[in-house]
């Protein structure tokens, strides 16, 4: 038996990289995940990769048009939505000063109107049914900072701080929330902001005191818990899973 068993869960961003790893994680602990992606392929090759219940559809978490539209094709399938996973991100490295305004915009539209979006959306669904399960991926840039990642950092935080808040709302509605902070992770999104400069990656490992970079597994593991109903009376709390390199 898996903890997860039944439970029809929505997971965005999961083509690749984290969100890939945690609807496999889901998968395996007995899930039925929606694998939610903008790039469309990418979606189909982790529900394809996963098997058995598991379906693919695209979804621009900037677009509340798009992310209502798979809530209301997921309720209209299954009857109700017991988790949801908020893990579509997007970042580029730069020090503030020399950053676009563009970058910006993209920036949060992506990480902190992404979670806005799916949760609006998915929300008042988890509170007429009376239970459900929100985990966001949040991000220890949002909790201590993160030099060349200002306006990603001020993203995360808004997540963090959403959450809360969330939390506070939706619990008479038996309805939790909590957030996830990965730190250095090693994915192709860590890569593309400089992860694959072998300097930068062996001062993260140093500076770590588990002496590793996080893989997508890891986090994977912290959403499968708060997921379960083992996380049943948890709500509104932000766990870092870091190797130690932040503590709270």
């Amino acid at each position: 038996m898996g903890r997860l068993d039944n439970k029809i869960v929505i997971v965005t961003g999961a083509g690749r990289g984290i969100g890939r790893a945690i609807a496999e994680k889901l998968a395996f602990e007995g899930a039925t995940v929606v694998v939610t992606d903008i790039n469309g392929p990418s979606a189909r090759d982790t529900a394809q990769a996963i098997g058995g219940s598991a379906i693919a559809m695209h979804a621009d978490v900037t677009s509340r048009d798009s992310v209502r539209t798979v809530a209301e094709q997921v309720k209209s399938r299954f009857g109700r939505i017991d988790v949801l996973v908020n893990n579509a991100g997007w970042d580029k490295a730069v020090p503030f000063v020399d950053s676009d305004p563009a970058d910006w915009d993209r920036v949060i539209q992506i990480n902190l109107y992404g979670v806005l979006n799916t949760s609006k959306a998915v929300l008042p669904i988890m509170a007429e049914q009376g239970f459900g399960s929100v985990v966001n991926l949040g991000s220890d840039a949002g909790r201590v900072g993160s030099s060349g990642e200002a306006v990603y950092s001020a993203a995360k935080g808004g997540v963090i701080a959403f959450t809360k808040t969330i939390a506070r709302e939706m619990a008479r509605f038996k309805v939790n929330a909590n957030c996830v902070c990965p730190g250095p992770t090693d994915t192709a999104l860590f890569a593309s902001m400089g992860g694959d400069n072998p300097k930068l990656r062996e001062s993260l490992t140093r500076a770590i005191p588990f002496r590793r970079l996080g893989q997508p597994g890891d986090l994977a593991n912290a959403v499968a818990f708060f997921a379960s109903d083992e996380a049943a009376f948890i709500t509104g709390q932000t766990v870092s899973v870091s190797g130690g390199l932040t503590m709270s």
